[in-house]
C-alpha cells in the first residue's frame, strides 16, 4: 500500500528510499537556512565585511518596514477586538433562528493541574453567554496523570456534571501505540469518546456541532460562543473554515515574572497581527472548527504541534480549500510561570522550543505540495515562501539585530575598519534601530489595555514594571526566541525529534 502522506509525522513512515530522502532534504531545509545565514555572517564579517556591513544596513532598514507594517496590523487588530467585545453577539444571534440547532463541544486536556485551574476554566463555560443545554463538555484527563488528576476530575465531574447539557469525563491511556504522548493524542481521544458515547448515541448532525479544542487554562471572554456561532453560520463554506480567537495571556499576568510576561504579551501581538492577515493565519494553541471537518479528516494523535498540524492537514486534505476565519475576540490563558523563577525560566525556554518544533510541519507540507496536484502553483509557492520565512525569522532575526551586525567592526580587516563604512555602519543602524523601537512602544501602551484589574494583594509598583518591562524585549527574543527555535531546526534537521512537553500551571 502506499504511503499516505496526510498521516506522515517524519521520514521513518516513509517505506521507499527515493521518498525518504526527499523527505529529510525538507526537514533539513530550515535548520540548513538559518544556520547558513548566521555562518555565513560569521565567515563573511572576516574575509568579506563590505558584504555583511551592507547586508545589515538593508537588513535593519527592512526590519524597520516591517516593524511598522505589523505595528499597523497590531493596532487595527486592537481595535476590532474592543470593538467585538462590545458587540451583544446572543442578540445578533436571534437573528439567525438556526443558531439553536448548533451544539458545542468544548475538550479540556487535563495532566496533572491543580484543581484551581481546571475548575477556573469550567467556571468560565458555566459563566457564558450561551445556553448550557446547547454546550458538551469533555474533559480527557491523561492516565499517566495518576491518582490526583482523577481526584481532580472527579470534584469537577461533581460541581459541574449537571451544568451542561453533557459532561463526560474521560481517561486518555498511556502508551497507545503509534500515539505522542501529551495534547494533541489526548484531544483526539477526547473527541473520539464524545463521538462515541454522546454524539453517535444521540445522533446528532455533526455539521451542526462545533469543536472548541481548548487547553486547560483556556478561559473563553463570556461571548465567545455566541461571535463564533454567528461566524460559523455566516461564513462561506464554514466546514472548510477552523475559527481562531486572540489568546491573551492574563489569568496570571500580575503574578508571572517580568520576562514571562514580555514574552507571552508578544504572543498576543502576533496573533493580533495574524488576524488582519488571514491568508497568513494558521490555527493555534485554542481554535475551534467543525466536528464534521474533524471526522473527516482525523485529528493528529502523533504529534507535538497537533493545533498547527490539523490546519495543514487540512488544507492539503481539501486540496488547499481551507482557511482559518479570525474573531477578532479574545480567549485568556496563563503566562508561563513556575513556583519559582528559576523553574519558569526552565519552563519558558522549554514551552518556546515546542513552540518552534511547529517547524516540522515545513516538511510536511512541502511534501505534501509534491503529492497533491490540485492545489494551484501559486498557492504553493505562497504558503512555502511564508512558512519558510516565519521560521526564519524567528530563529535569526533577533541574533542579526543586535548581536551579528557588529562582526564586521570586530572581525573585519584593518582597511575595512578605517573605512567609512566602518565608521557609519553603527550610527546607521543605531539610528534604524532607535526608530524601530517605536513599535516597542506601541505594544507598551496596547498592553497596558489588556491588562485585567490590578489584586489588592499586588503593589501599585507593579504597574509601573507593565511598562519598563519592555526593555527586556531585546534579551527574550534571543534567549527565549532564536535560540529555542534554532535548537529546535537543529533537532529536525538530524532527526532528534522532540516529544510534547506540558508546561506547568501555577498561580
Amino acid at each position: 500500500m502506499a504511503d499516505n502522506y496526510l498521516t506522515l509525522t517524519q521520514v521513518s513512515n516513509l517505506s521507499d528510499l527515493k521518498e525518504k530522502i526527499i523527505y529529510k532534504c525538507f526537514e533539513i531545509l530550515p535548520g540548513f537556512l538559518s544556520w547558513g545565514t548566521l555562518l555565513a555572517a560569521l565567515f563573511l564579517s572576516i574575509f568579506q565585511p563590505v558584504i555583511v556591513a551592507v547586508f545589515i544596513i538593508i537588513f535593519d532598514f527592512f526590519w524597520l518596514l516591517r516593524i511598522s507594517y505589523l505595528s499597523f496590523h497590531q493596532t487595527s487588530s486592537f481595535g476590532q477586538m474592543v470593538k467585538n467585545l462590545k458587540v451583544d453577539w446572543r442578540a445578533k444571534l436571534e437573528k439567525l433562528p438556526q443558531w439553536r440547532d448548533i451544539y458545542h463541544l468544548v475538550v479540556l486536556p487535563m495532566y496533572q493541574e491543580e484543581k484551581e485551574i481546571v475548575e477556573s476554566s469550567l467556571q468560565s463555560l458555566k459563566e457564558a453567554d450561551y445556553p448550557k443545554e446547547k454546550m458538551i463538555v469533555v474533559l480527557t484527563v491523561e492516565e499517566r496523570g495518576g491518582e490526583k488528576a482523577k481526584e481532580v476530575a472527579e470534584v469537577m465531574e461533581k460541581e459541574f456534571g449537571s451544568v451542561f447539557f453533557r459532561f463526560l469525563t474521560t481517561f486518555h491511556p498511556k502508551d497507545i501505540e503509534g500515539e505522542i504522548a501529551g495534547k494533541g493524542s489526548n484531544l483526539s481521544w477526547g473527541l473520539k469518546q464524545a463521538r462515541e458515547r454522546i454524539i453517535d448515541e444521540l445522533n446528532l448532525p455533526y455539521e451542526k456541532i462545533i469543536v472548541s479544542n481548548f487547553d486547560i487554562d483556556t478561559r473563553p471572554y463570556p461571548q465567545y460562543f455566541a461571535i463564533l456561532t454567528w461566524h460559523y453560520l455566516t461564513v462561506k463554506d464554514p466546514l472548510r473554515a477552523s475559527f481562531q480567537p486572540i489568546p491573551i495571556y492574563n489569568n496570571n499576568i500580575w503574578q508571572a515574572p517580568s520576562f514571562s510576561r514580555v514574552i507571552a504579551t508578544s504572543g498576543t501581538f502576533w496573533q493580533m497581527m495574524q488576524q488582519e492577515r488571514p491568508e497568513q493565519l494558521v490555527s493555534y494553541s485554542s481554535h475551534s472548527l467543525a466536528f464534521k471537518t474533524v471526522i473527516e479528516v482525523g485529528y493528529p494523535a502523533n504529534m507535538v504541534s497537533d493545533d498547527s498540524r490539523i490546519f495543514w492537514k487540512a488544507y492539503l486534505h481539501y486540496d488547499g480549500k481551507y482557511r482559518v476565519v479570525p474573531l477578532h475576540y479574545p480567549v485568556s490563558m496563563d503566562a508561563v510561570m513556575a513556583k519559582t523563577l528559576f523553574r519558569t525560566v526552565i519552563n519558558q525556554y522549554k514551552q518556546q522550543r515546542r513552540w518552534a518544533w511547529g517547524a516540522e510541519n515545513i516538511p510536511y507540507l512541502l511534501y505534501g505540495f509534491l503529492k497533491n496536484k490540485k492545489i494551484p502553483l501559486r498557492d504553493k509557492l505562497r504558503h512555502t515562501y511564508i512558512i519558510l520565512d516565519g521560521f526564519w525569522v524567528w530563529a535569526t532575526s533577533a541574533l542579526l539585530i543586535f548581536f551579528l551586525g557588529w562582526l564586521p567592526l570586530i572581525l573585519g580587516s584593518e582597511d575595512f575598519q578605517t573605512s567609512l563604512l566602518s565608521y557609519n555602519l553603527p550610527r546607521f543602524t543605531s539610528y534604524i534601530m532607535t526608530l524601530a523601537m517605536l513599535g516597542m512602544l506601541v505594544s507598551a501602551i496596547v498592553s497596558l489595555q489588556l491588562l485585567p484589574p490590578r489584586p489588592k494583594k499586588v503593589s501599585r509598583w507593579k504597574s509601573l514594571s507593565m511598562v519598563l518591562q519592555w526593555f527586556l524585549l531585546p534579551f527574550t527574543l534571543i534567549v527565549f526566541g532564536s535560540f529555542p527555535a534554532l535548537e529546535a531546526q537543529t533537532r529536525l534537521l538530524f532527526g532528534k525529534y522532540l516529544g510534547f512537553w506540558v508546561t506547568e500551571k501555577a498561580r
